[in-house]
């Protein structure tokens, strides 16, 4: 298994995109022909991540009609938190200078009512800081709108998280075609590899691109007979993506620490070497850090979970030397009392730094996670919110049925198996090592042994396993899966892992060489022939944007109301309100706040039964002047029972759920009708107190009473 091993008294530095691409006269310099298939190889990959990025940006202005429609509802396509995000970049650019447009981001009042908060802390907007200013200084604002420069930044991002899979591909399998095979699959399964033509402003939609590009990084750090300086760009870049993704998304650090959970995997295995565990926990590390400090010390981040792991995992690997030494059984004994001591170091210092910090921004993920596996209360409304969005919940099998349509799924699993075989019997021979056998002593190859598995292959397998389950059991994950899954399928096509042991079983070794670029052009054509003409039925397909009720909501709030207004209603409206309107919002999609949590559960009471004077009190307590009522919350019909707004709210207020189906026997009947049906009947109990402004089809608009003061009987 050539790819697998490395020959006695080869003493010629590997080069980083693999073996067939090194001289074959000479140790330092390249052939020309090896220089020319190398340039067709990094061509290709532009070509395709051109294509990407191409393909994506033609379906967004087809759905659309983008460049048609007006700016309002151009707007309005930013849909829930996307406009939220997307309203900062559009307020630095309405900034008289940039030094103001940082100081309001820092000192903002608008997007929470009554607080003023750091939004450069509190939400990854950077990104949006960042392009703003590159907008404001190119002199490009004559011919490109400023909402075109955002929107092909992200979809150009889609061109390098391409180019950063093709390039793992490649790297993994040492043939370029599998970095091709790589962009044909992800391209063919952008239903399942991405969703950013319809949400651009996303966060994961700027990360996962860096995600890549990290994993790339770390292929090639982990590849053996790297020179020095080699390896120290590879940390570098590794240390740059690293940043850069956790810049760019709120869930880092929950990422990070399944990427912490496989480096400890490999380590404990034995698959790599201190210095390489040391170096891409520090790299993590720093990467953390580095965005702490640019969020205006966020206490979220010193109090995640990744971050006590790997302190954790350095620190009890320090007061263990004696780990890696002893039979196959004494290891085992050993290494099961080290993730134990780990493990429980990790909840202790995490606990401390919680409470130390007073930290419970993140309190809702964990509510969510025991919620899901029933280990905890399931009527809590945060939780609820969550566990009730198709988002959240299990992997669809009919996403399985997709990616085996395009003939994705079946050498993906056959690669897996086979490898994950091969880690298995790799991992045991490192474990039954006598003592003097660990990774560092296998690293050179001039000693004469042979390394059985590669670890740029381990750590690439366990990194689809891992976010393999993450995506199984949470489906908005499965973007993180489903795009490095090209890779390691391609990678098993064009690689000899699967072809090595079949061509040897039929004595046919002499045609590898022949099978391992046979193969992948055939699948190539036959995926052409197939898909080619789907693809421009899809591409021709022309739709227009129209949502003239959200048009004219957000046209008479411009118009007829004042600037400073307060709005309360659903997150998902709210976000829209704020970059259409620029009016202050109660509460709004960003969730990541215990306070904006519990305010946004009081607002929606607004959908609950309630009677009017406590709606009202609730409203004045967040300073709404006006408060919108959505037809399709109030009525809804899209969630299953239980899963439906009014219904979590009953849940968490004790109340019976209306509609037809079984209650829980401590519910009891309200003492109110919901209030979001009962005001449209103009009692006097809700005209004393609400006054309807506008309405439509969709949203019925009410703005809010003073109370008038009860005079007191005189003596």
């Amino acid at each position: 298994m050539t790819a697998l091993r490395q020959r006695k008294g080869s003493k010629g530095k590997e080069h980083p995109l693999g073996a067939e691409f090194q001289p074959q006269q000479s140790n330092c310099d390249w052939s020309w022909g090896a220089i020319v298939w190398t340039s067709i190889g990094w061509s290709v990959s532009v070509g395709l991540g051109l294509l990407c990025c191409i393909y994506v940006a033609t379906l967004h202005e087809n759905d659309l009609w983008f460049s048609n429609i007006k700016e309002v509802e151009r707007e309005i396509s930013f849909r829930t938190e996307c406009g939220l995000y997307y309203s900062y970049y559009k307020q630095m650019l309405q900034a008289p200078s940039i030094h103001e447009g940082l100081s309001d981001l820092i000192h903002d009042n608008l997007t929470e009512s009554k607080r003023t908060i750091n939004l450069l802390q509190r939400m990854n907007i950077y990104q949006e800081v960042f392009l703003s200013v590159l907008y404001r200084l190119l002199p490009i604002q004559s011919y490109l709108e400023p909402v075109y420069f955002y929107i092909y930044t992200v979809f150009s991002l889609q061109a390098v998280y391409v180019i950063a899979l093709y390039l793992t591909a490649w790297l993994l399998s040492g043939s370029w075609l599998a970095g091709t095979l790589t962009g044909v699959w992800y391209i063919l399964n952008r239903v399942d590899t991405t969703r950013v033509e319809f949400t651009i402003s996303l966060r994961e939609n700027w990360s996962l691109p860096f995600l890549a590009l990290q994993v790339t990084a770390i292929t090639c750090y982990l590849r053996p007979q790297l020179t020095a300086l080699q390896q120290k760009v590879m940390v570098w870049l590794m240390y740059v993506t690293t940043f850069c993704f956790c810049l760019t998304w709120q869930f880092n650090q929950f990422i990070l620490l399944v990427q912490a959970l496989i480096i400890y995997t490999l380590d404990c295995v034995d698959f790599l070497t201190t210095t390489q565990v040391t170096t891409l926990y520090l790299v993590q590390v720093s990467g953390l850090l580095s965005v702490w400090l640019l969020q205006f010390c966020n206490s979220m981040i010193l109090g995640s979970l990744v971050l006590s792991f790997i302190v954790s995992a350095l620190f009890i690997r320090h007061c263990q030397p004696g780990l890696k030494t002893g039979s196959l059984l004494v290891r085992l004994g050993k290494l099961l009392l080290h993730s134990a001591m780990v493990l429980f170091l990790t909840f202790t210092i995490n606990y401390l730094a919680k409470k130390a910090l007073q930290l419970r921004s993140d309190e809702h993920i964990f509510k969510f996670i025991k919620s899901k596996f029933a280990l905890g209360p399931t009527r809590d409304f945060d939780a609820s919110l969550y566990l009730c969005e198709e988002a959240f919940g299990l992997l669809p099998l009919d996403t399985l049925e997709r990616l085996a349509g395009t003939l994705l799924l079946y050498p993906y699993i056959l690669t897996l198996l086979l490898l994950s075989g091969m880690l298995a019997v790799g991992a045991l021979q490192n474990l039954s090592r006598p003592k003097g056998g660990s990774a560092e002593e296998r690293k050179g190859v001039g000693e004469g042994r042979t390394v059985a598995f590669r670890p740029d292959v381990a750590y690439n397998l366990l990194h689809t396993l891992f976010y393999g389950l993450l995506a199984f059991s949470t489906m908005r994950m499965k973007y993180i899966w489903t795009g490095h899954m090209c890779a390691v399928a391609a990678y098993g096509v064009c690689g000899t892992e699967l072809w090595t042991p079949l061509l040897t079983a039929l004595r046919c070794n002499s045609k590898l060489r022949l099978v391992r670029y046979a193969v992948p052009l055939v699948m190539i054509g036959c995926l052409y022939y197939k898909f080619w003409p789907k693809l421009m039925e899809e591409l021709s397909e022309l739709r227009e944007f129209y949502d003239p009720d959200t048009v004219e909501l957000m046209t008479w709030i411009s118009t007829k109301t004042p600037k400073r207004a307060v709005f309360a209603g659903s997150m998902q409206l709210l976000a829209g309100i704020k970059l259409c309107t620029g009016r202050v919002l109660t509460n709004h999609p960003h969730y990541e706040d215990k306070d904006l949590r519990e305010r946004t559960r009081q607002v929606y009471q607004v959908y609950a039964r309630r009677s009017p004077e406590d709606v009202h009190d609730i409203l004045r307590t967040v300073g709404a002047d006006y408060v919108v009522l959505e037809n399709s919350i109030c009525y809804e019909r899209r969630h299953r029972r239980g899963c439906r707004l009014r219904d979590l709210l009953d849940l968490a207020n004790g109340h019976i759920m209306d509609g037809p189906g079984e209650n829980d026997p401590d519910l009891v009947p309200a003492s109110h009708p919901r209030f979001c049906e009962a005001i449209k009947t103009d009692t006097a109990a809700y005209t004393a107190l609400f006054t309807r402004t506008f309405q439509n089809k969709t949203f019925h608009v009410y703005r809010e009473k003073k109370k008038k003061k009860k005079k007191k009987k005189p003596g």
